[in-house]
């Protein structure tokens, strides 16, 4: 592991504890955890949380968490979770495998995994699987904006030789990402991204090139960032990508030069409070 990934790990991890201390999920949202959805019990489990109230089914937010590729879990993204499920939906929080433990692609395999778990649980949850968004952040936004052009444009989808299983993804939020992974190989990510893609090259270059391969059947996108986000210059030249190919996109810049990275995921924050209220009313655009 490169020191840069190690600094990353500690640094986020310090972050996380401070902006979680004395959080707790709601008396209002039903929380399960440590579902399996692959072979491997310790990564490859999710929660799931919906609300108390109502007997559904609820439309699904599919969360994918940010770290680097090499750090995080769905610990870290509980509260924020269970604040999405507060708001009418049911949602999964889940571990992929991590770098450089584990290697691009793996972490899309383990993201389509938990769509085919997703599509067979009809009958034991309260999904509603005809109505079903995800969202991302950091480096889970572009592995997420990745798996939509998977999911949309069958060429990608052979190259990569990942196959989603039969659904409609309606609408995915885009947060605090870094887009262009061709770009990132020259930026000051480029120690972490080979963390992320091993020393051998398992898919061609081409399976790198993601954002050729988005086309107008691309879902709907709302996309944001924050003024102190220092990841803030990926969010326009994606938000004017998309708009180019014909795809419904909706990009918002939230707070000031000290609203940080992934502000959104501290669940007593006004203004991270502001940006989910407003992802989620775009995504109640498409549940009809």
């Amino acid at each position: 592991m490169s020191l840069t990934s190690l600094y990353l790990r500690r640094t986020f991890a310090k972050s996380d504890r401070k902006r979680d201390e004395g959080c707790s999920i709601g008396d209002q949202v039903t929380y399960l955890q440590n579902l399996p959805y692959g072979t491997d019990r310790d990564w490859q489990i999710l929660d799931v949380a919906y609300p108390k109230e109502g007997t559904g089914p609820f439309p699904v937010i599919v969360s994918v968490h940010g770290g680097g590729y090499v750090y995080g879990s769905k610990e870290e993204y509980r509260f924020y979770c269970a604040s999405l499920a507060e708001r009418g939906f049911a949602v999964i929080n889940f571990n992929y495998r991590l770098a450089p433990k584990t290697h691009y692609p793996s972490q899309l395999h383990d993201i389509n995994s938990v769509m085919a778990w997703l599509m067979n649980q009809g009958n034991t949850y309260p999904f509603d699987l005809d109505h079903i968004f995800m969202v991302g952040d950091s480096a889970g936004a572009q592995m997420l904006s990745q798996y939509a052009a998977i999911c949309t444009n069958p060429a990608y989808e052979t190259l990569m030789d990942i196959h989603p299983p039969v659904f409609h993804l309606r609408a995915i939020g885009l947060n605090c990402g870094m887009y262009d992974m061709e770009q990132l190989k020259q930026s000051q990510m480029k120690l972490i991204l080979k963390d992320y893609l091993g020393r051998k090259e398992v898919l061609p270059e081409e399976s790198l090139h993601v954002l050729d391969y988005i086309t107008s059947d691309y879902p709907p996108v709302y996309i944001f960032s924050a003024g102190g986000d220092f990841l803030r210059s990926e969010c326009e030249p994606m938000a004017q990508l998309l708009k180019e190919r014909g795809i419904p996109c909706v990009m918002k810049i939230y707070g000031d030069d000290n609203t940080g990275h992934v502000f959104h995921l501290n669940v007593r924050l006004e203004t991270g409070i502001l940006a989910n209220d407003e992802e989620t009313a775009f995504f109640r655009q498409y549940l009809h």
